[in-house]
């Protein structure tokens, strides 16, 4: 009995040995892309609702159906009230190269400002939702703005820049304007559309729809307006973003979100380490191995 139990033992042990082998060869081999949602359900993301404490979802405003995260507002009463909403990542990044795709389905809902017609977007260096009040309306952050066509024969370009609470560098110095239009194509209807962010620390910042880039700026930086709620010592006027969390908004028009990955571009650039990759484009000379 003991002979045979030892060799099960055995048996066993290389067994494990291998399979570990085998998750870590396939974490080590991939291409740096990490899937940020899960498909079954929200785990390692947090809500924020304006006029509710974080973490509440306020009506199930975020939810996973079909591999994808929907934002549905079938289950709100009353008016919309402002009731601006954001999903969080509960991991920051400062390098990194984000893609997802999304699509606008439905109609507006009843008392949300015209301007949210087809208007959603991605936020992005922004503030821990945790540090933001149950007032606030919009996170001090950066956004790549989605839009869709209203009206035919009347361009509405996506991935725009929106800037609430934050300032950016665009043509050589900090543009005045709380959105930069980008110059992609207008999409009309519910089509996905490909979008893709890269963003170096508080440095260059590019938006790409569908494969193009549609815009490119520097040195974001909190300043600016529009947000209003928050609490002031979260508002230091000129401090450049360097990192912060990233959301997927909520602004009373329902829209669908599906293959959001995200690849940091920051680590060891030296070949001769261990764990040196050849899609890190920043260098961490600090996190060499050798």
């Amino acid at each position: 009995m003991k002979i045979k139990q030892l060799k099960f033992n055995l048996f066993q042990g290389l067994f494990l040995i291998l399979i570990g082998c085998t998750v870590t060869y396939a974490q080590q081999s991939n291409d740096g892309w990490e899937t940020m949602f899960n498909g079954t359900d929200l785990s390692g993301w947090t809500t924020k609702v304006h006029h509710y404490e974080v973490g509440n979802n306020y009506a199930d405003t975020f939810r996973v159906e079909d591999n994808m995260v929907k934002v549905r507002y079938d289950k709100y009463e009353g008016e919309f009230n402002n009731r601006y909403s954001h999903l969080y990542y509960d991991k920051p990044f400062s390098d990194f190269h984000l893609t997802m795709q999304y699509r606008f389905v439905g109609e507006l809902y009843k008392g949300a400002p015209d301007y949210t017609i087809l208007n959603s977007g991605v936020m992005f260096h922004s503030q821990d939702p945790r540090t933001m009040l149950k007032e606030q309306d919009w996170p001090i952050s950066v956004e790549m703005q989605f839009l869709a066509g209203v009206e035919e024969g009347v361009e509405r370009p996506t991935g725009n820049m929106c800037s609430p609470g934050t300032d950016v560098v665009y043509g050589g110095k900090i543009d005045p304007r709380h959105c930069i239009k980008s110059t992609s194509d207008t999409y009309f209807g519910d089509q996905w559309v490909t979008a893709e962010l890269i963003v170096y620390h508080d440095s260059l910042v590019k938006h790409i729809i569908n494969g193009k880039t549609v815009l490119e700026y520097i040195k974001p930086q909190i300043g600016g307006g529009v947000a209003t709620g928050y609490d002031p010592k979260m508002k230091q006027d000129g401090k450049p973003l360097k990192e912060g969390f990233i959301a997927l908004q909520s602004e009373g028009q329902p829209i669908d979100f599906k293959n959001i990955k995200i690849r940091n571009l920051k680590g060891c650039t030296d070949p001769k380490a261990l764990n040196y990759k050849k899609y890190y484009q920043i260098s961490d000379k600090e996190s060499c191995r050798y």
